[in-house]
């Protein structure tokens, strides 16, 4: 086949483009360029130029060609004004999710139209099969590294040509064979945090955008004053760490958006709350067919865990999930991803 390997610098999708090579197939590597020199300049020097130059070593040892292409205003439109959006409306965004569906697989494939590729391939932990003329999206063999979580909002036409070639290896397989075949990146840490900042902390970001409002701190149980806040947007649902007051510990319990106030307790868990049961809406059901609403299992952000639920559907628009056991951090704007067994059926928003 015909396939570009979007490539990150990182050691999954260095091991992801060896093993396509080695299988003979007719392979281009693309970097995409997303750090937005002009709008994040205030948060110094590019990350980019290091992952690229890990990008360059690697390609140069396997012979492969490499392509860098400036996706800026992609990620700007796609990907970074829907963040501070949601961030400012109160909501809990995921930009990983947004980034697979709209830009590696929605806009850079239409820039390729034409050059008759037959695949796209990264460096996800996902497994693609197919049955019955569908696409099905399979989970990782590893459950930490799993990322169909961020996969959840593909199509059935984006699935069909999305191809993860270390979909079937767990971590620790995939380290050994970056060390066997002596990638430049072997020892490379794995990136952390959202796609398009890399090293650069969400918060530093959002208040570059949304700037700071001072509000209250107030004890949910008793409405009295603890301190005050440089802005709703900086708090989620649940959040622990970063409220910097003594005597907890405090989570946060609500926020107050039009008066901006962030409401915290230090019986969080215990307060009558429902925190098994919300709203989805925005459905995106990977089959394009109607969901079985038996035996599922959620998740509500990436990583291992997962509850068993039931999902009472209100209308067209919108269903009822309700959880077997308490989640302490359900916001909206978060994605709920189904599951059947092993494989990912879609995923909806949260609306509250």
């Amino acid at each position: 086949m015909k396939i570009a390997v979007l490539v990150s610098g990182g050691v999954d999708s260095s091991v992801a483009l060896k093993l396509l090579k080695d299988q003979e197939h007719d392979i281009t590597a693309f970097y995409l360029k997303i750090w937005l020199e002009d709008e994040l300049s205030f948060l110094g020097n590019c990350p980019w130029e290091e992952d690229l130059s890990y990008v360059t070593k690697v390609c140069e040892q396997l012979e492969v060609p490499l392509e860098v292409i400036s996706f800026q205003r992609e990620y700007w439109d796609q990907v970074v004004s829907y963040t501070i959006e949601e961030v400012k409306a109160g909501r809990t965004p995921n930009p990983d999710v947004l980034c697979n569906t709209r830009v590696k697989f929605g806009a850079f494939y239409s820039a390729l139209n034409g050059r008759g590729f037959d695949k796209i391939a990264t460096g996800h932990y996902a497994i693609v099969k197919q049955n019955n003329g569908l696409y099905e999206l399979h989970i990782s063999p590893d459950p930490i590294k799993d990322q169909t979580y961020f996969l959840a909002h593909l199509t059935q036409e984006q699935l069909s040509r999305a191809l993860f070639p270390i979909g079937h290896l767990k971590k620790s397989e995939l380290r050994k064979l970056a060390c066997d075949f002596d990638l430049p990146n072997k020892d490379r840490k794995d990136s952390q945090g959202i796609c398009f900042l890399g090293k650069i902390k969400f918060k530093d970001f959002i208040q570059e955008y949304l700037g700071t409002k001072k509000g209250d701190i107030i004890e949910f149980e008793t409405g009295k004053k603890l301190a005050e806040h440089k802005g709703f947007w900086f708090y989620t649902i649940g959040q622990r760490q970063g409220i910097g007051l003594s005597g907890g510990p405090w989570y946060v319990f609500s926020k107050d958006i039009e008066k901006n106030i962030v409401y915290i307790s230090k019986n969080y868990h215990n307060i009558d709350k429902p925190r098994n049961k919300f709203t989805i809406g925005k459905f995106n059901l990977i089959s394009g067919r109607k969901m079985q609403l038996n035996n599922l299992t959620v998740k509500l952000r990436h990583g291992p865990g997962k509850y068993n639920c039931t999902i009472e559907q209100v209308d067209n628009n919108q269903a009822i999930v309700t959880l077997d056991k308490n989640d302490q951090g359900i916001a909206a704007g978060q994605f709920a991803v189904f599951y059947k067994d092993n494989i990912c059926l879609g995923s909806a928003v949260i609306l509250g």
